[in-house]
């Protein structure tokens, strides 16, 4: 019997098709989206939460989550690789960001081998900048979940 690209025999049990099953699922990160202050001058322009769930699957990165209570819209968000732990870094891809205080950002990236050994150390960050702080009002580091 073939359920799409599983096969079932009497005497497999399925066991193929759970090991299949668990590969397309991948791997599951969660950020959470905080507001932290470069400096003194940017400090009153942040403010707002959020939260991030990707989704690796092979190389494929998918990334959805909302935020809310920025004091100005967004404007964009990206993924961003660091260049040391908690040290921000160059951006890897856009993401699509609700234009709004409150919001959603979401978006598919293929990720290099680099990259997905950086994602697996935990250095890879989801960044959302607002019109009134352009250098970035929430970051979030992608952290495996169930760690």
């Amino acid at each position: 019997m073939a359920f799409g690209k599983c096969s079932v025999s009497v005497y497999g049990l399925g066991l193929v098709c759970a090991g299949l099953l668990l590969a397309q699922a991948g791997e599951t990160y969660r950020a959470r989206l905080s507001a932290v202050a470069a400096d003194a001058r940017t400090r009153p322009q942040l403010a707002g939460l959020g939260s991030a769930t990707a989704t690796l699957a092979g190389s494929k990165l998918s990334i959805t989550g909302t935020f809310g209570g920025l004091v100005s819209p967004a404007t964009t968000a990206q993924l961003h690789s660091a260049t040391a732990a908690g040290i921000r870094g160059p951006v890897i891809a856009d993401l699509t960001v609700s234009k709004s205080t409150n919001g959603t950002i979401s978006g598919t990236v293929d990720l290099n081998p680099e990259q997905v050994e950086q994602l697996h150390k935990g250095g890879l960050y989801v960044q959302i900048q607002s019109e009134k702080a352009p250098e970035g009002v929430l970051w979030g580091w992608l952290l495996k979940e169930g760690k």
